[in-house]
């Protein structure tokens, strides 16, 4: 994802926050079954070296997990937080896969 209107669009869905990372779930009720991802992380974060950084984390969990954990016709969105640079990497992984399976659409009850 490189448009803002599809971060704009994600910040509406569902999240998940973690200690290191901020995770948006948005269906984009398509018919493409493509699993899109985003990454941002905020000057906030530090200098251009340090949010550099914290993006090639986050994108190293994405491609992990993303593929068989995430949900298909979905934008999903990770969005840095300052304790993710000296964070363990493993307990990141752990932390995203229970993000993953909180903000998985939840199968609608039928109706009797």
């Amino acid at each position: 994802m490189r448009d803002r209107k599809s971060f704009l669009a994600a910040n509406r869905g569902r999240r998940y926050a973690a200690p290191g990372f901020v995770l948006l779930v948005h269906d984009r009720r398509d018919d493409d079954p493509a699993i899109r991802m985003g990454f941002t992380v905020t000057k906030k974060i530090g200098n251009a070296v340090v949010r550099n950084r914290m993006k090639r984390r986050l994108r190293a969990l994405a491609r992990a997990l993303l593929p068989h954990g995430g949900q298909p016709g979905a934008d999903h969105v990770l969005i840095g937080r300052a304790g993710g640079i000296e964070r363990d990497f493993a307990a990141m992984q752990a932390e995203l896969e229970k993000a993953l399976s909180r903000t998985a659409r939840r199968p609608s009850a039928p109706s009797a």
